[in-house]
């Protein structure tokens, strides 16, 4: 068994260099307070434990089960007795019969109903895992999704939380149950002979090494199995969402080969980690036979002397088989165990993640916004010792347009992110109203803005309900209204069933440019204090965008605008231009003042003329140039 198997796998990815650790390991290795057996053990019983009542009763049956099972075989040995003791003497036989059948009889009835019992409690249980988990990754700061591949995050919420819901509807029970019976058989047999009994342990220790070995070896797989879920899982999310691209570039077999080395590695760790497991049942099973031989002969010899009866062999006989059940059992339920225990701990170890930083209990609500926004010397690093801004200082007016211009990677993107507090600054502060951000709630900040990002992202759902995320309680007319002004209604009441046309999650069946106009249409419904667009018309055509201009400037009056654009005529009419370069505010100021100052913006501006459409149609085409 290569050691390597139980290693994350580094899968070459396009766009992607392969001497980069794997994704889930991009900007640190995530926490691991959930790497502990006990630990997680006793986490996950906090949960079932919430279940009190119901638990209590499932224990109660559980226990009155047990003890049926035990009866039953006492009855028919103290039976056996008395038949060699009394002969063929048929008084009080039929009334021995109907007791042994009420006594099973119960013991089914109270097996079923506990069985039923715990499944409820299971899934009340995984019930609230899964809600725990899902709203804690809501509560989790940006940079914890720029670190994970979304599929990886998926496979925590879905395979890693239904193997413990599988355990602890077949598993949990049957450990209950198993320790009852232990128990309660160990008494009864050194009750029975001390002697048998002992000679019956002489399996235990060869149990206890046989598990050892075989735990010590299959808990690692267990564990590589499931983070090799995870990143297929992962992987897969990965290729459909770039399967044009893929397609685009020729890399079919690159990325099935990729993929085989995936599965490969699933399929190794769980064929290693089935099979030595699979070693237990049939370990158990060859003592489980050794135990009944040494009760059979040893118990024979001794009834043989007088010093026990036959009936007393056939109960021990019984429960020496009932000894060894309960641990046949739990070796049998062992490879579950071990698979709900590594998805517990990849569970765990989101839920351990710090949640967004907590907001200052004097942080106040947002009642009204002017817009006057203001930097005053911010410094900010997505990694420790690398800044990505430094000292940035501006100030936005209530009501301007501010335009972020710059080379690829030189931080508009990130202002932006500062700005609605998904990042804080490693220095400096950011002001709105003259209200430093973090005295202020990030759900009432954030409510104040809209935002149409460079990659529209729609919901499963129609059109009208996508444009009415921005403001759920928006009537019909107030959609249809949001649509005209950013000049999508027309193409909406061309599709079959208008408004009610039906989108997947990634918006097919309409163009790219047709999911931008819809994410303007929905900025333009939130009616905000503050407006984002991230390169918003980065997928719409010219004559698209010059339709949309009018609404735009209709939605920007009276509102801070801040605006990460391509296009000229987005960029001349502009109050402030703020030209960023290598994470600094090179130069700020209106179209025409950058021109005339003569400096960075200005000689890009002179170089791209030579540019097809260059300066003349889009002078910010020269800095992505350059």
């Amino acid at each position: 068994m290569p050691k390597q198997w139980l290693e994350p796998l580094r899968v070459p990815r396009p766009g992607r260099d392969p001497s980069l650790p794997p994704a889930g390991a991009r900007g640190g290795k995530p926490k691991a307070k959930a790497k502990d057996w006990t630990g997680t053990l006793r986490r996950v019983w906090g949960y079932l434990a919430k279940r009190k009542v119901k638990l209590t009763i499932v224990l109660v049956l559980v226990a009155v089960s047990s003890a049926l099972a035990l009866l039953g075989p006492y009855m028919i040995g103290s039976a056996v007795d008395l038949y060699l003791k009394e002969g063929s003497q048929t008084d009080g036989w039929g009334l021995f019969l109907a007791g042994l059948g009420i006594v099973y009889a119960l013991s089914s009835v109270t097996s079923w109903t506990h069985n039923v019992w715990m499944i409820t409690i299971a899934q009340e249980t995984v019930y609230r895992l899964r809600s725990d988990l899902f709203a804690h990754l809501h509560r989790l700061p940006i940079p914890f999704y720029g670190k994970r591949q979304q599929g990886e995050i998926m496979s925590r919420l879905t395979n890693d939380i239904e193997n413990v819901s599988s355990t602890l509807n077949s598993s949990a029970i049957q450990i209950f149950s198993s320790v009852l019976t232990l128990v309660g058989t160990v008494s009864v047999m050194l009750w029975l002979s001390p002697l048998l009994t002992l000679l019956t342990f002489i399996v235990v220790p060869l149990m206890v090494v046989g598990m050892r070995w075989i735990t010590k070896r299959t808990g690692p797989l267990f564990k590589a199995r499931q983070r090799n879920l995870g990143e297929l899982n992962g992987y897969i999310e990965e290729t459909l969402s770039g399967q044009r691209v893929i397609t685009a570039f020729s890399r079919e077999e690159q990325v099935k080969e990729a993929f085989r080395e995936l599965n490969e590695r699933i399929q190794l760790s769980g064929f290693w980690a089935q099979t030595i497991s699979g070693f237990i049942p049939k370990v158990m099973n060859s003592l489980n036979n050794l135990s009944f031989a040494i009760v059979a002969g040893i118990g024979g010899i001794l009834a043989v002397r007088g010093a026990i009866t036959v009936g007393t062999i056939i109960v021990f006989a019984e429960y020496a088989r009932q000894f060894t059940r309960p641990l046949n059992d739990l070796a049998n339920q062992w490879n579950t165990l071990l698979s709900a225990i590594a998805g517990a701990e990849r569970v765990f170890e989101v839920l351990d993640e710090e949640p967004e930083e907590r907001e200052d209990s004097k942080a106040e609500r947002l009642d009204h916004v002017e817009g006057a926004v203001r930097f005053e010397h911010v410094s900010f690093g997505y990694e420790e010792g690398r800044e990505t801004l430094t000292g940035i200082d501006f100030e936005a007016r209530p009501g301007e347009m501010i335009a972020l211009v710059g080379p690829t990677g030189a931080g508009k993107t990130t202002v932006i992110s500062l700005l609605s507090r998904f990042y804080e600054p490693t220095s400096g502060r950011i002001t709105l109203d003259g209200k430093d951000l973090a005295g202020i709630r990030r759900d009432s900040l954030r409510s104040r803005m809209a935002f149409v990002l460079q990659d529209s992202f729609l919901f499963e759902g129609t059109i009208r309900e996508n444009i009415r995320y921005g403001r759920l309680g928006a009537t019909d007319e107030e959609v249809e209204e949001a649509a005209k002004l950013a000049n999508a209604h027309s193409f909406i009441m061309r599709l079959k069933d208008g408004y009610g046309k039906m989108l997947s999650a990634d918006g097919s069946g309409i163009s790219s440019g047709q999911k931008q106009l819809l994410a303007i249409a929905r900025a333009i419904l939130a009616n905000p204090s503050m407006l984002v667009l991230d390169e918003a018309t980065s997928s719409i055509d010219t004559v698209t965008e010059i339709k949309i201009q009018e609404g735009l400037q209709r939605l920007m009056k009276g509102r801070t605008s801040f605006v990460i654009a391509h296009r000229l005529g987005t960029i001349r009419s502009a109050d402030k231009i703020l030209v960023l370069k290598d994470g600094r505010l090179e130069e700020q100021g209106t179209h025409e003042e950058l021109l005339r100052r003569g400096g960075f913006y200005s000689e890009l501006y002179s170089s791209s003329k030579g540019i097809p459409g260059g300066a003349q149609e889009d002078p910010v085409a020269a800095l992505q140039q350059r």
